[in-house]
Order: C-alpha cells, then structure tokens, then sequence
C-alpha cells in the first residue's frame, strides 16, 4: 500500500498521527525568566488543533547562558516545570504530540543577554557570534552535559512526548562538530570523532535521565554550508553513530545564520523546484540510518512532499514559517492537497518577536487590515 502524507507515523513508541511536524521556532512569547504564557499556550493549542501530527517546541535553554533572544522559553529550572505541564496539557486535549527542543545558544549570544561572557567551544571570531567567546574549560563543558540531561527529565516531568536536541544552526553542539568554531586541541576537538564527543556525551546522559521509553531526537545539520565548515560526509558519520546508539529520529537542516543565500531559512520560495531544499540531505541521511527521517527547509505543497516520500527521501516534513501564517495548514491539506501554502518566504514574521513579544505573519495583518479599510 503506498505511503501517505496521512499516514500515522511512530518515533520510537509515540504515535503521531500524520507526517507533519511543525520545526522548532522560536516565538518571543515567554516572560523574561523563560516561563511559558498563556498567549503561548493557546499558540501551540491553535498548531494542535490546526492538525499538526508533531509539535516540536520553540528552542528551549538549558542553562541561564544559554539564552540567545527574549521570549525564549527555558527549563533551567525546576520552577518553569508547572507552566509547560499547562502547555502540554493543553496540547493533549487537542490530540496533539509535543516534543522540547533542548538547546544552548554557546558563542551565539551575548553579555548584554546573559551577564557574562559567552561560552563556546574555542576563543574564536565567527560571523554569527556577537562577540568572542571564552574557551570552555572541561569542567565547563561536563557541567553543561548535565544541564542537558537535567533540563530534559524537567521535560518528562512537564509532560512533553519527548526531547529533541538542537544540533544545527551554529548552536553549541554544532560548533562542536564544525572545525570553524572547535579548534580545540584535547579529547573535544581536531578529529570528527572528538568533535562530536560533546554530542555523544550529552546524548548518553539524556538518555540516562529520561530512559529508553521517551523518544530523545536531533536535528542534526547536513553541512554548515561553510567552504572549511563541517560537510555533509561528515554529517553521515554523526548520524550513523547516533542511529547505533539509538536515535528515535532525525530532524535534517543545514546552514548558520552566517550562511547567506545557504541559511537555515532561504528566501524567494515561490516555486516547486525550490521547495525542499534539504531534501537530498536527508535522503543521504535515510541511507545510513534505520530511524524516522525529517526534513525541513521551504515545504510549500503536497506534491513535493508526497514524491519526497514516494521516492523514500524522508519520512516527516517539518515546517516553521507556513505554519505561523496558517496554522491550520495540515487541515487544509487534508481537505485539498492541492492548496500552496501561503507563506511568502518573506521572514518578516519574526520581527515582532523582538519589537512586540510574539511573532505573527506580518503579510497576513496587512492584508487583513486592507479588507477592514476596504469594507
């Protein structure tokens, strides 16, 4: 029987039920300790009502330097557990699944965010990175192991369907794995093998404190789409380790902010051919793994999709910007596979995350505000 974008899907003994997930994005709609709020809340109730088979949350931090933006959700401590157990919760009751995206911004944020001075993997410059970082020390490093392992049994106790590591887009454990930003010279940098030890060790220990039965996932980049930076040969070798350790699956991105054109989140999507754009990654992917596959990055239309998974490319498709437009994008596919999203690429949307305290599809306010003008 053919595969279907319907179709349910488990990863590891959580059922969903489509191929649809929404991708970790961040909102701007926590308070300044991180906590969730009741707009957030009702956000992800709307995604799960809207039909969405996964909901991975918004990129959440594990330790208090670990904060790249405001609005960002955390779970550095116990006291943030009982606001994402109402968000859970109110994700349930619209039969919906919800995973926490586990992340520690490194180089990637600032002293004016985090009072001090970033931490990352070596004392180096890098486009993305606001200022330099100071070089982790060891004991540095297994301290933040720990906060990963901590912040994802925090997880469990709020209810969350399981964990997702944030292994991309230039954020702690990708500047470990990247020879752009790890220059270190002991058992953490030079070769693959010890620049993805921070990796291994921070995925051994989740999955120490959350146990076999709670699904612990990546997104894992491709290639940094760097000349030098970490390649898609290298990416096939991480996740081939991570599938013999027992990955539950792979979410499949590529690029850093210091990317351009090549960036996590392209512009100028506005036809077939342009879609998908990390589709081929995850196809390599799929072939040395025997775990779900995501992939993400300019996801528009069913037919791409469905020949993605004809094909056996992928086995999940994660979106980000169409479903801040449309949140009730899987219910509309559901009833017309034939809809195009209407999200233009624009990335205007998370622009009032940092000027308003929450994003929202800049495109479809005008629009709607021309109507009541023209009404």
């Amino acid at each position: 029987m053919a595969k279907t974008l319907f179709d349910n899907v488990r990863i590891g003994p959580v059922t969903l039920n489509n191929r649809f997930v929404r991708s970790a994005t961040w909102e701007g709609m926590c308070d300044e300790r991180g906590a969730a709020t009741g707009r957030l809340i009702d956000y992800y109730a709307d995604l799960a009502r809207g039909g969405t088979g996964l909901i991975i949350s918004g990129y959440t931090y594990v330790r208090e330097d670990g904060k790249q933006f405001p609005g960002k959700m955390g779970l550095y401590s116990d006291e943030l557990v009982a606001q994402l157990r109402d968000l859970t919760a109110a994700v349930h009751k619209e039969q919906g699944k919800i995973f926490c995206q586990l992340v520690h911004a490194g180089g990637q944020t600032s002293a004016k965010m985090i009072g001090r001075q970033p931490l990352a993997p070596s004392a180096v410059e890098f486009p993305s990175y606001g200022e330099l970082p100071k070089a982790m020390a060891a004991a540095e490093i297994e301290g933040l192991v720990d906060a990963f392992a901590t912040a994802a049994k925090r997880a469990v106790q709020a209810g969350f369907d399981g964990v997702q590591l944030h292994g991309a887009h230039c954020y702690l454990i990708n500047q470990f794995l990247s020879p752009l930003t790890n220059r270190r010279t002991d058992q953490y940098g030079g070769s693959l093998d010890n620049r993805m030890r921070f990796l291994e060790d921070v995925y051994h220990r989740v999955r120490t404190a959350v146990g076999r039965k709670f699904p612990v996932t990546i997104k894992l980049t491709a290639t940094d789409q760097l000349e030098g930076g970490f390649q898609v040969e290298d990416a096939l070798i991480v996740a081939r380790r991570l599938g013999e350790l027992g990955i539950d699956a792979i979410e499949v991105s590529s690029g850093t902010p210091a990317s351009g054109d090549l960036s996590p989140v392209r512009q100028h999507i506005d036809a077939p051919h342009k879609e998908a754009y990390n589709a081929d990654y995850a196809r390599q992917i799929k072939s040395v793994v025997d775990v779900p596959v995501m992939t993400v990055g300019g996801l528009r239309s069913c037919p791409v999709m469905q020949n993605i998974l004809r094909e056996g490319d992928a086995d999940l498709f994660a979106l980000s910007r169409p479903l801040i437009r449309e949140p009730y994008l899987p219910r509309k596919w559901r009833d017309d596979e034939g809809h195009v999203a209407t999200c233009i690429s624009c990335n205007g949307c998370f622009r009032p995350g940092l000027k308003e305290g929450g994003i929202y599809c800049v495109v479809d306010k005008i629009e709607w505000e021309n109507r009541d003008t023209q009404m």
